[in-house]
């Protein structure tokens, strides 16, 4: 049996995912939890799982789920899939180069999610399909792809940073965040940090 734990903030979504579980044969619910740091908890105080589906968001002033992976992988490699609504490429990298093992989008058909925590739990990659899109597009379009680190100071000026909050944020010098504004300028077209946000959402890449 793959002992799965569940970690969403919200009951309907563990619900959902539960029956998922629970309708195949070889995969049970170990745990479910509705935050990140009482997952961390659970798994400090010696819960032991084979996959964990953690979501990415749960809320503000809470620890996200690409933090929360990045811990869990170091501390307990444990597989984690990512199941959320969130697919941008600032999402997917995040969770990937936290050591996320797969990355769904919530509304995967149920077969898709059944294989995903089979290849997870066999220590395989599992992404979903939209997100293989995303990062497909990605590799075909390098230069036109943003780093995690440049859609980092993206997604910070778009939230209303100045620069010096950024660098503050990122534990960066103020020339390395405009360095990095540069070249997300030169790779998305714009003009100013304002149009490089708002091009990059258009393009769902915030």
């Amino acid at each position: 049996m793959i002992d799965i734990v569940l970690a969403d903030d919200h009951p309907v979504v563990r619900a959902g995912l539960r029956a998922v579980v629970e309708s195949q044969p070889d995969m049970r619910v170990a745990h479910e939890t509705s935050s990140a740091e009482d997952l961390l908890d659970w798994l400090d105080g010696g819960g032991r799982a084979d996959v964990i589906l953690l979501d990415l968001r749960f809320g503000a002033g809470r620890l996200g789920g690409a933090a929360a992976t990045g811990t869990i992988v170091r501390r307990h490699a444990v597989p984690v899939l990512v199941v959320t609504t969130y697919g941008t490429d600032a999402d997917i990298l995040a969770a990937v180069e936290a050591g996320a093992t797969g990355y769904l989008l919530k509304d995967a058909p149920t077969e898709e999610l059944a294989r995903a925590v089979r290849s997870a739990a066999a220590g395989e990659v599992a992404l979903g399909a939209d997100v293989q899109r995303r990062l497909l597009g990605r590799l075909r379009a390098p230069g036109e792809s943003l780093s995690a680190r440049e859609l980092e100071v993206l997604r910070l000026v778009a939230a209303g940073r100045s620069n010096d909050a950024i660098a503050r944020e990122l534990f960066v010098s103020v020339a390395t965040v405009k360095s990095h504004l540069a070249h997300v300028n030169t790779k998305l077209g714009s003009r100013s940090r304002t149009e490089a946000a708002a091009t990059a959402r258009e393009r769902g890449m915030l």
